[in-house]
């Protein structure tokens, strides 16, 4: 199975909180394929502090890379106003990181469920701690 990494998840493995960096290792060693798109790396790189660089760039180079493509960046877009149109407003962030995991299939790992209501999406269920 491929995971898609939501900012969230990325940001508390690389500061080794909540137990992320021990789930993230183990499901490598279960044989899952972790990744992260665009939006995520943009996100992470916001944030980052200048000495935090080194292990940042190394924990996105055992990532696989998801591009985003035109049909995802569509699709992001008509989620946003699908939703709107329901009373709901999604951040661009995270339709784009939607849209990217319908597009290509990808389980999503995030803590933020609650932010993604698309019925269609399936989640990692995430430990608490």
């Amino acid at each position: 199975m491929t995971i898609l990494l939501d900012t969230c998840v990325i940001i508390d493995a690389l500061l080794r909180r909540r137990g992320r960096w021990e789930l993230l290792r183990t499901l490598k060693g279960q044989g899952h394929s972790l990744a992260c798109c665009a939006i995520t790396v943009a996100e992470v790189y916001s944030g980052m502090r200048p000495q935090e660089a080194r292990v940042t760039n190394e924990f996105f180079d055992n990532l696989r890379y998801i591009e985003t493509t035109r049909g995802a960046a569509s699709n992001a877009g008509e989620l946003r106003v699908k939703w709107r149109q329901r009373g709901r407003t999604l951040s661009l962030p995270d339709a784009m990181i939607a849209a990217v995991a319908l597009a290509e299939s990808l389980t999503l790992a995030t803590d933020n469920v609650k932010d993604f209501p698309m019925a269609e999406l399936r989640f990692l269920t995430l430990p608490k701690e």
